[in-house]
């Protein structure tokens, strides 16, 4: 059997092994558009340029490997945040479990009442943002995504949101592969916060489409983990208008697998838009992939990427993230870093940083660097009394720091900071 020929029997398989929903026309319409374009490319290769650090094997094969459940007595993340909780089972929405479907400034409803309805206003946005974000990178299993999911939220924030609306994702099956499609549109001078946690399925593909319009705000805050088998893969597309501002920070402990996609249009000016990231690592079998594509595509608009991942024991950790600037998106100001800690010889981290400008008169810089833990840090540190184990922690949470400094909330940061410190004593 030669490659292409595997190729598309997986890609087969694949689309196969899902029942596409049957709701109103347009609906209809959209996934088997997305249907055809996923069939068109293919399932993801290590053939392929943004893969070629990231064996996305175990996000094809048919059926998933087994994922072994995870428990813990710890509090569920963002616990202690007044928020609006909805729970995913296995990426099922599970009512029992979540609050009513209703916040201030917001209009809550399930992505299947959305597409059943003949006239709804997700018409104009259920896979318009992951299609435009096709080019000119393919994400075949986005596509996928906006072809087969049925389970999701489709929200509309009218104003400023006084609390986050909290989505927590619960693995309960070994055996679980679970397909989510969130859709946010957030209206001109609305605020919105969207927190996730948890790990989703035993397979998790999820794409979140979102919309920020002029003036308004978007914050997202994503915690993964800490199941040790799970495999993850999500999608973020956003499009931001004139003077919006959009933050995503995530934090990842765990895993098998974890791919982490970002694709931002940058279309209105004046615009701001942030993508950052902590990740702790640990084992031979924990690969970590972010891979960020910012287009700025108006004036005086402004994007960050900063990025941390702290490794050990052989684990991985891959950072490939573009800023591409047009010829009209003048006085862009757009800033990448990406950092590897390494806590042992056999611990890898991979880099691809891009920069492609049409524009003239921009101030862009990218960074990648790696490098083990500074010793004459620890050194410093034992001279005051301080322990080997707790120096070292401490210069750990210093590094991630950066990344989440990103988060606005100090409560949120603080909370991410406390699961961060927990992971360092449990080695």
């Amino acid at each position: 059997m030669n490659s292409l020929t595997g190729k598309k029997d997986i890609s087969d398989s694949l689309s196969d092994y899902f029942n596409q929903p049957f709701a109103s026309s347009w609906a209809n319409d959209i996934r088997s558009a997305a249907l055809a374009t996923y069939k068109s490319f293919g399932a993801p290769s290590k053939r392929d340029e943004y893969w070629k650090y990231t064996n996305p094997n175990k996000l094809t094969i048919i059926p998933t490997e087994p994922a072994a459940l995870f428990s813990n007595d710890e509090t569920p993340m963002f616990s202690n945040i007044d928020r609006v909780k909805i729970v995913f089972v296995d990426g099922v929405l599970d009512l029992n479990q979540s609050d009513d479907l209703m916040l201030e400034g917001a209009i809550i409803e399930t992505l299947a009442d959305a597409t059943s309805k003949d006239i709804h206003w997700a018409r104009d946005l259920f896979g318009t943002l992951e299609k435009n974000g096709q080019k000119p990178v393919k994400r075949p299993l986005a596509a996928l995504n906006t072809a087969m999911a049925e389970q999701g939220l489709v929200i509309r924030i009218t104003d400023k949101c006084k609390k986050p609306l909290a989505i927590r994702y619960i693995h309960n099956s070994e055996t679980s592969d679970a397909l989510v499609h969130n859709i946010v549109k957030v209206e001109k001078n609305a605020e919105f916060t969207l927190l996730e946690s948890g790990a989703g399925a035993a397979r998790f593909n999820s794409v979140l489409e979102v919309d920020v319009a002029d003036n308004a705000s978007f914050h997202h805050i994503r915690t993964q983990g800490r199941d040790h088998e799970r495999k993850t893969v999500t999608h973020i597309f956003g499009r931001l208008g004139k003077e919006s501002i959009f933050k995503s920070f995530t934090m990842t402990v765990n895993g098998i697998l974890t791919r982490n996609d970002a694709v931002l249009e940058l279309n209105g000016d004046n615009a701001k838009a942030t993508v950052a990231g902590a990740t702790a690592g640990d084992g031979e079998s924990f690969h970590h992939d972010d891979t960020v594509f910012i287009t700025h595509d108006a004036v005086n608009c402004e994007s960050r990427q900063v990025f941390k991942k702290v490794l050990r024991n052989g684990a991985t950790g891959v950072f490939q993230g573009k800023i591409l600037v047009k010829a009209d998106a003048q006085k862009t100001d757009g800033y990448q870093i990406s950092q590897g800690l390494l806590l042992d010889d056999n611990s890898n981290f991979l880099a691809k940083p891009e920069l492609e400008i049409y524009a003239d008169d921009v101030a862009c810089s990218h960074g990648s660097t790696v490098g083990a833990i500074d010793e004459d840090a620890i050194f410093y540190l034992i001279s005051r009394g301080v322990p080997r184990k707790q120096a070292q922690d401490m210069l750990v949470l210093a590094f991630l720091a950066e990344a989440i400094d990103e988060i606005d909330s100090t409560d949120l940061a603080d909370d991410i900071n406390n699961r961060l410190a927990a992971w360092m004593d449990r080695r």
